[in-house]
């Protein structure tokens, strides 16, 4: 969903691997549910299901009774934490390549850059570098913090 969101490049190796893996679920989902710019609503649909199916089943297995709208709107808040504790990972992971990653050249390098960059470009026309140092992902970080705890799932 995201690399679809983002444009990124679609002849990349893990892009590839990616759609081969998740095209069998998506693409029956899509002839329903309909995109909405470059955003795969039928992507964000099956997460949500299966994020739904677990806590339904989470439930049953802990003898929870759980209204239906707690389950919806708790899964909702789920897979939002989910996101922000993936872009945590991916601007960590970038700031780690950045640092270390000069020459690497694994596919997966140039994704994580097309995936963190359209959070980080906003921060740094805000913030100008500091003496050569990128101190837009330490923003970035702080805020997604911020945001998983206000979340509190």
């Amino acid at each position: 969903i995201l690399l679809e969101a983002f444009r990124a490049d679609y002849f990349n190796p893990v892009c590839q691997a990616l759609i081969k893996v998740t095209d069998p679920l998506v693409k029956p989902l899509s002839k329903i549910i309909p995109r909405v710019g470059s955003v795969s609503l039928a992507g964000i649909a099956w997460l949500y299901i299966l994020e739904v199916a677990l806590l339904f089943i989470l439930a049953a297995i802990g003898g929870w009774s759980m209204d239906w709208s707690v389950l919806f709107l708790l899964a909702a808040l789920r897979l939002g934490r989910m996101l922000l504790v993936l872009y945590l990972v991916l601007i960590i992971v970038n700031v780690i390549l950045s640092w270390v990653g000069q020459g690497f050249r694994h596919p997966i390098v140039p994704l994580i850059y097309q995936l963190t960059e359209p959070v980080l470009a906003p921060i740094r026309r805000v913030l100008p570098p500091l003496g050569g140092f990128d101190l837009s992902p330490l923003v970035a970080i702080i805020v997604i913090q911020f945001l998983i705890i206000l979340l509190g799932v």
